[in-house]
């Protein structure tokens, strides 16, 4: 069973940066395409970015193409989703999934979940 743990959420100024990470355990996180994705209060979830298992491809949202940036380390079981310009429409709880290979925007595609770390983007 893999498991999924993030962090590095936490409260930024307008413009400014973070970098969250995904930390898998549990499976061989080689075989795993992990997806971010988002929810704000009273919005449905969002997928931003994802990355194949094998980290040769990754896609983004239209909301973050050209801000965000996504990378694996597989030796470390990692995802990062370096995240920069931030702005106040950027804060929710954000999420990192995992499914075999293939990485999609969809999260019902998902099998396994994190619990989420909150992103503030505020003055």
């Amino acid at each position: 069973q893999l498991r999924l743990v993030e962090s590095g959420g936490g409260l930024v100024q307008p413009g400014g940066s973070l970098r969250l990470s995904c930390a898998g355990s549990g499976g061989t996180f080689d075989y795993y395409a992990i997806g971010w994705f988002r929810q704000a209060p009273g919005k449905e979830r969002e997928g931003i970015s994802c990355i194949f298992a094998n980290g040769e491809t990754t896609k983004y949202a239209d909301s973050v193409q050209g801000r965000f940036t996504i990378s694996r380390d597989n030796a470390k079981s990692m995802v990062y989703l370096q995240m920069d310009s931030l702005s106040p429409e950027d804060t929710a709880v954000y999420y990192c999934a995992a499914r075999l290979w293939v990485a999609t925007l969809t999260g019902s595609e998902y099998d396994y979940w994190g619990q989420g770390t909150q992103v503030t983007v505020s003055t």
